[in-house]
């Protein structure tokens, strides 16, 4: 569902969702900037989300990433809640799951918007509500072996 624009002489791009995805194979930021690529859009945002060597003062060891079955549904819903919301004209998104090393990349996300504060906002709110509502779910081991669990109920 694509929005109007609010803007004289721009048009809502006819499908901005271009890319959803939840991979167990390393993401590529070009794939996803490229997605969200837009001839009509004066402003791209992107945001790359990395795996770190420590997480509340502890040095992380390991992180693995799984997820629930409905993920890539639920996944679908906040990117379609975003694109209601924002004058998105291309919009793309791609998590990892599966064991994951310092330096990867965990989640790659773009919006393209006619200007760059919505483009901005539309992407921080993708980010945002992908992290707070679709299940996925990240195990942490730490140096000292003690291990948790983010985002499991």
């Amino acid at each position: 569902m694509a929005r109007t624009s609010d803007h004289p002489g721009e048009q809502a791009a006819a499908d901005p969702i271009k890319l959803l995805a939840i991979r167990d194979t390393p993401l590529s930021v070009d794939e996803v900037f490229r997605a969200a690529g837009d001839d009509a859009a004066g402003g791209t945002t992107l945001f790359v989300g990395t795996v770190r060597n420590h997480d509340g003062g502890a040095d992380v060891d390991t992180l693995g990433y799984s997820c629930h079955p409905s993920a890539e549904a639920e996944l679908r819903r906040v990117a379609e809640k975003v694109v209601a919301d924002y004058p998105v004209r291309a919009l793309a998104a791609v998590h990892r799951v599966g064991d994951l090393r310092v330096g990867d990349l965990a989640v790659v996300v773009a919006v393209s918007c006619p200007h760059r504060g919505e483009a901005f906002e539309a992407c921080r709110k993708l980010i945002d509500d992908l992290k707070h509502e679709v299940p996925i779910w990240k195990h942490q081991t730490f140096s000292d072996g003690t291990e948790e669990w983010v985002g499991a109920c």
